[in-house]
Formats: C-alpha cells, sequence, structure tokens
C-alpha cells in the first residue's frame, strides 16, 4: 500500500522479494506522491509496468468523499503534470458548492477572514473540528492563531506544536530575553551552547557551582570565567558567548523591535546554523524565525503596557501565546496543519490558504519541473482533504524579513477550471463605504482623490473606514477595479 511513496531500496527489495515468477499486487496514486524531500521515488510507480510486464492495472476513480465540484477542480488542476498513469475522480454524489475564491489585501486579513469565516459556521451549528485550515509553510500557522485566540476559539496544530513553542522560536525568544535581562539563567542555559560553541556539560557544571557560590547570574560568571580555575578553552568560549550578547545588546539598542530580533536571530548564529543542515526540516525552521520578524513588525502594545519597553511586552505577549491552550485530540476544535499533515485526512469545510507564487508553489519548487510537479500533487492532496466546501485564499501582500511585499496568486489557482470556482467579493462592492468621512485627520486621505499604486496603477478613493494601524481605503482601480487596502501598507501616491 502507498506505493507511490516508496523509495529506491525499497522498490528494490520488493522487486527481488517477488522475482520472476511471484504475484505482486501494489497500490498507489501517483498523484498524491508528495514526499520526495524525504527519499520518496514517484518513479517507482511509474516504472512499475514495464519492470514486472505484464501487469493488470486497475483503476480506482470513484470517490465517497468529496462533492463533484471539488472533483472535478482537482482533476483540472493535476492534468497539468506530465507523464502520469492518469484518472479521472468521479462521484455520484452531490455537484456541490463552487470553490470559494477568495483574496486578501494582506496575509492578517487573509487569517481575519478565514476565522471568520469559522466563527460564522460555528454560529450556524457546525462544528470546529469539520474546519481544517491549511498551508505550505508552517510559519503561515501564526497570523491564524492569533485571530483564532483573539476570538477565543480553541484550536489545534495537527502534528506540531504551535508557533510561539516551536524550539527555533524559543531559542530566538531566549536570545531577547537575555538582552533584556542578564540575570535569566533559565534562557541562558537555553543557548549558552546553541548554535554549538564547544561548551559541554561538566563545562556547565562548574559554572552553576560558580554562579551559586557568589550568589550571582551565570552570565556574570561566565563573563568572569577567565579568573576561576577553568581551562582556557572553557573560559574562553564561556566570554566568548558572554561578549556577543553585549554586542548584540550594543547593536540592537535603537532598533526597531523587527530589527532587533532580525539581529538577533543572525548574529547569534541561529539563522546559519539551520542553513548549513539543509534539509527541509531545517529550512521550515529558518522560515519561522523570519516569521518572527513579522510577528515584530506587526507587534502593537495593549494600552496597560505602552509605558514599558517594546521588547519587555513583545516577550510577555509570546509568553502568553505560548500558554498551555492547545486544543486536546478529542476536543472540539478548529485544525490547523501543514498539507504534507493532512494526506489521509479529511474535513467537511477546508480553507487551503497562502495560495500565492513564491510560497505555493515554493520558491525552492519552481526552477525545477520534477519539484514543481510534486508541489502540484501537493495542492491536488490539499484540495481533495474537502468533503462538502473548498475556500481558497491568497494575499495580494505579505510581509517577508519585517517588510510588506506584492505577490502574485499562485499559477495553480489559474490551473483549475474557472467553472469550478466562485470569487468572493465583501466590501469592495458596496456602494456605500461603512465610514464616509470627508476627511480623514488620520492619514490624509479623502473621498474623490485620485491616488496612485506601484501595483495596481491610477485610482480613485471612493471609501475610508477604521483609525490608526486599522484603518483602510477603498480605492476604484482603472485598470484592477475596486480594491481594499490597509493604509500603513499601501504606499499610495496623491497624483
Amino acid at each position: 500500500d502507498e506505493f507511490q511513496d516508496t523509495n529506491t531500496l525499497q522498490y528494490a527489495w520488493i522487486s527481488n522479494l517477488a522475482g520472476s515468477d511471484a504475484n505482486l499486487f501494489v497500490v498507489g496514486d501517483d498523484d498524491q506522491a508528495i514526499y520526495g524531500w524525504r527519499g520518496a521515488r514517484v518513479e517507482n510507480i511509474k516504472r512499475f509496468e514495464s519492470d514486472h510486464a505484464p501487469v493488470e492495472v486497475i483503476k480506482l476513480e470513484q470517490n465517497y468523499r468529496s462533492t463533484q465540484t471539488i472533483l472535478s477542480a482537482a482533476n483540472g488542476l493535476i492534468a497539468h503534470n506530465l507523464d502520469r498513469h492518469g484518472k479521472n475522480l468521479w462521484s455520484d454524489g452531490e455537484t456541490g458548492n463552487p470553490i470559494q475564491l477568495y483574496a486578501a489585501f494582506n496575509e492578517q486579513e487573509e487569517a481575519r477572514y478565514v476565522v471568520e469565516q469559522i466563527d460564522q459556521w460555528v454560529a450556524a451549528e457546525g462544528q470546529r473540528d469539520e474546519c481544517a485550515i491549511l498551508y505550505r509553510s508552517n510559519a503561515q500557522s501564526r497570523s491564524f492563531e492569533e485571530q483564532l485566540m483573539q476570538r477565543g476559539i480553541p484550536y489545534r496544530v495537527y502534528g506540531g506544536l504551535r508557533f510561539f513553542e516551536r524550539a527555533e522560536i524559543r531559542d530566538a525568544l531566549a536570545y531577547l530575553r537575555l538582552i533584556a535581562n542578564r540575570n535569566d539563567d533559565a534562557a541562558f542555559e537555553r543557548v549558552v551552547n546553541h548554535p554549538p560553541r564547544g561548551i559541554g556539560n561538566r563545562t556547565l557544571e562548574l559554572l552553576r557551582e560558580q554562579a551559586r557560590r557568589l550568589d550571582q547570574s551565570l552570565w556574570r560568571s561566565a563573563a568572569d570565567a577567565s579568573s576561576w580555575g577553568l581551562s582556557s578553552r572553557a573560559a574562553r568560549a564561556l566570554q566568548g558567548f558572554a561578549k556577543l550578547i553585549d554586542e548584540i545588546d550594543e547593536q540592537t539598542r535603537h532598533q526597531s523591535l523587527a530589527e532587533q530580533i532580525e539581529t538577533v536571530i543572525q548574529l547569534s548564529g541561529l539563522v546559519e546554523h539551520f542553513n548549513n543542515q539543509r534539509s527541509e526540516k531545517e529550512q521550515a525552521r529558518v522560515e519561522n524565525l523570519e516569521e518572527l520578524v513579522n510577528a515584530g513588525s506587526l507587534f502593537r502594545p495593549p494600552e496597560e503596557e505602552e509605558e514599558l519597553p517594546l521588547l519587555s511586552s513583545f516577550l510577555s505577549h509570546a509568553a502568553l501565546e505560548a500558554g498551555e491552550n492547545q486544543g486536546a485530540e478529542w476536543e472540539n476544535c478548529v485544525q490547523l496543519m501543514t498539507l504534507h499533515s493532512a494526506k489521509g485526512l479529511e474535513f467537511e469545510r477546508v480553507y487551503l490558504t497562502g495560495m500565492e507564487e513564491g510560497l505555493f508553489p515554493h520558491n525552492r519548487s519552481i526552477e525545477e519541473p520534477g519539484r514543481l510537479e510534486e508541489e502540484r500533487r501537493l495542492c491536488y492532496v490539499g484540495m481533495t482533504r474537502a468533503r462538502r466546501q473548498l475556500v481558497i485564499t491568497h494575499a495580494e501582500s505579505r510581509r517577508i524579513h519585517g517588510e510588506s511585499m506584492f505577490t502574485s496568486p499562485s499559477r495553480f489557482v489559474s490551473e483549475i477550471p474557472a467553472a469550478c470556482l466562485e470569487e468572493i467579493k465583501l466590501r469592495g462592492q458596496v456602494a456605500e463605504p461603512l465610514y464616509r468621512p470627508e476627511f480623514s485627520q488620520d492619514s490624509g486621505y479623502r473621498l474623490g482623490q485620485s491616488v496612485s499604486h506601484q501595483k495596481f496603477g491610477e485610482g480613485v478613493i471612493t471609501g475610508i473606514e477604521g483609525d490608526g494601524a486599522r484603518q483602510r481605503v477603498q480605492v476604484q482601480f482603472q485598470q484592477v477595479g475596486s480594491k481594499w487596502l490597509m493604509t500603513d501598507y499601501a504606499n499610495l501616491t496623491v497624483t
């Protein structure tokens, strides 16, 4: 079973075991071969017929899970892959609703939309555990977690940890805590030898004894390591770490929060450490660290903490979000997971998010035809997790290293038959905006004002709502129609 996931050695083993005369029966789906990154070879299922001729191929095309609309969309997408066995999924059940396609103006609004939809589903007596939010990169979970927590909706990260509980995030936060407070011994112990600096357990035991003897912090004892009898090598390593913390502190003193986090993950060696390992898993850790930078750029302290240093408030926020709130396996809660984790599962409603070029398909796959086809198979797997309703979302801009960057919809969206899709337009089609002052003191924008946007071109402001960091404007663009844009990120030029 799952023959498409066999590696080269497993294929050779089963072929030799079967020999030339024995019967060999394998079950697999080349359209669901998504584990090439861990050694699986889709070529095994492709070459089976020639290696073991004569072969009878039995195609299982009737599907008992999804509506015909979802199956037709998946069929249309996967048809763009070459050299398939080829099959056409069908169902004798209902045709079903169109697949909903929603374009958000950034990843925050994308998460807000998805969570609002889930909230409405639950209010209509739907179950939370019938909803799954799927994403290509584990780092994407943070925005959805934040929205779910704000609304008090229980959720579970299936097959993984919540964002602020992930090891690499805890590492980065420990560096930040140590910069903020040299007396934080727990933070010191977490990162003093991570990445590895040649500081062994015996050295740490001696360091703890010295700190207890003098009633001082581990960091202080490390800074003075050359004065209390350690070997010269151990003393240099400890003092080097203490000096590194001082240097990071000095460099970040006048930086923004996002810049502080970026400096920490670079100068600490965390990014280099994970990049050097070059595995898919370690690259996901780098993406999580980059998402932490984005979290810093978006962070706004609550009113009661506005007098605190921004870093202290952020660390407090991170500690709260890493609390014991993960939904249990048996609990009725929303399911969040990567597309790889979703294989073999099914849900009433599936939200397939982050459908943008460079994110899905992933940047690492775009230039290699084989890997691009595997990305398409991964999308096919995600789409066919849905029983009754599939919602596809993408953002028109997304933060990368703390900076807002314009994005393009994934090529996979255009490969889905248009007859299967329904584009969702919210307030962009409303004649009367929710908030219509003649002039907004907050941003300087006013109704009827002509503006220009780097991506969307020339347009006219037709609506304004909100204020401060939450303010947005509705612009009727000449080329792309009406869009809502956050004023903080839109970079509109008055013309």
